[in-house]
């Protein structure tokens, strides 16, 4: 049975397929370097080649995936070097975004951030339970882009939000087989207290600091699995 995509007026068809796919290609669902056949997604959820161009089109700019001519669209592949590429951006990015959103912000966006980290919290992640490591990563998610919210620069929030989801595709993996980091918890609550004090140095470096920690682990991680 078919599981028919519908345009709702709120998503798209494109916008719901850029959704699924995201998805299905952070999640490992799509593994990297797997063929993405358009004939066989527009089979199996009854879409027009159009709106599936569109989504295709739009994780490609984001780099989840790849066309080359004569080979059509596959997954992107992962890497220890892009990881470690990713990762240094992010420390750069999201920590000048934070200066920014910080120097910009106003106590209802403190109370955002305190919501946030709580609606993150509350999510316990069970590597037996699939579905509730995409509900922490998409919390944890929302807790970083909170983070770094409403200081007028669109292009490096967009930028940041592109970065948290190809780190996802690693952070996934290694959630999937050791369920976790108890740190991680911590650091969050440190960067979102120093965030909320309006301490930006301390709260840019706990940021940092927390990015750089978990890109060591996950390039620890791969480098493990490549050599086993």
């Amino acid at each position: 049975m078919r599981a028919t995509l519908i345009d709702d007026k709120i998503n798209t068809i494109a916008t719901q397929l850029i959704h699924r796919h995201r998805e299905e290609i952070v999640s490992g669902t799509l593994q990297s370097g797997a063929n993405i056949n358009l004939a066989a997604v527009r089979e199996s959820l009854g879409v027009s080649l159009s709106p599936l161009r569109e989504a295709l089109a739009r994780l490609t700019a984001e780099g989840l995936v790849e066309f080359k001519d004569n080979r059509g669209n596959r997954v992107a592949p992962v890497s220890i070097a892009n990881l470690a590429e990713v990762t240094q951006l992010r420390i750069e990015l999201e920590s000048l975004a934070l200066r920014h959103a910080m120097a910009n912000g106003d106590f209802r966006r403190e109370g955002d951030v305190v919501s946030a980290l709580h609606r993150l919290g509350r999510i316990a992640r069970d590597p037996a339970r699939p579905e509730t490591l995409a509900a922490w990563e998409a919390a944890h998610r929302d807790f970083h882009l909170t983070l770094i919210a409403g200081f007028g620069m669109p292009l490096l929030l967009s930028t940041c939000r592109v970065l948290l989801n190809l780190n996802g595709r690693y952070r996934r993996v290694f959630l999937q087989e050791r369920g976790g980091d108890r740190d991680v918890a911590l650091e969050h609550g440190e960067i979102a207290e120093r965030t909320v004090a309006r301490d930006v140095e301390a709260a840019c470096a706990s940021l940092r600091q927390h990015i750089q920690r978990i890109g060591t682990n996950l390039h620890r991680y791969l480098s493990q699995k490549a050599a086993s």
